[in-house]
């Protein structure tokens, strides 16, 4: 298996959409593109690559939103707000991926600020992440969101909590960062 070459330059655009039926291949491939160290932070365990393979068949349900970030066309980011019809509107479940070569490029974050958005317009009051304890990349990823983090084992609960949806979280969710689309549709310097 090969993975693609991250270009060299200083600022990544990932595109970032709602991921839906007809992109289940891509997510599939997403997943098996992990390597056993990334697969195990995002599952929580080692899982076997039909664990995977049913897992990516099962994630775009209807009471799941799932983001993807697209880099010149292929996936290499996912973010997964879950449990939207269990317990709406009180709280709902985050998990994100990033396959190892395009972490540390702000993709994580991008993805996390479309969930965080999409959360916030369907009344969600509060998100919840959970990883291992050595998962220190998305312990930062949850303080940057100002997320309150207990730990307890070998695992991190964070907790975020959102505000009431806004006109500003409507445009994040559906565009993402309204900046850098309002300076596209406008010819504005971003």
């Amino acid at each position: 298996m090969t993975h693609p070459v991250k270009p060299q330059s200083d600022k990544l655009h990932a595109d970032i959409r709602r991921l839906r039926n007809s992109d289940r291949q891509v997510l599939v491939d997403h997943f098996l593109r992990l390597d056993p160290e990334t697969r195990r932070l995002r599952f929580g365990g080692l899982v076997s690559d039909d664990f995977v393979k049913d897992y990516a068949e099962n994630i775009l349900s209807l009471d799941s939103v799932v983001f993807g970030a697209f880099v010149d066309g292929d996936l290499h980011g996912v973010a997964e707000l879950r449990g939207l019809r269990q317990t709406w509107p009180e709280t709902a479940e985050v998990a994100l991926s990033v396959e190892p070569t395009w972490q540390h490029e702000g993709i994580g974050d991008a993805l996390l600020n479309r969930l965080i958005a999409a959360a916030q317009n369907r009344g969600v009051k509060s998100l919840h992440m959970q990883c291992l304890r050595e998962n220190r990349q998305m312990q930062h990823l949850a303080k940057k969101h100002d997320a309150v983090l207990h730990f307890d084992m070998g695992e991190v609960d964070a907790t975020l909590a959102t505000p009431w949806p806004t006109f500003r979280s409507v445009c994040v969710e559906l565009f993402g960062d309204t900046r850098r689309y309002l300076g596209k549709a406008f010819h504005l310097p971003v």
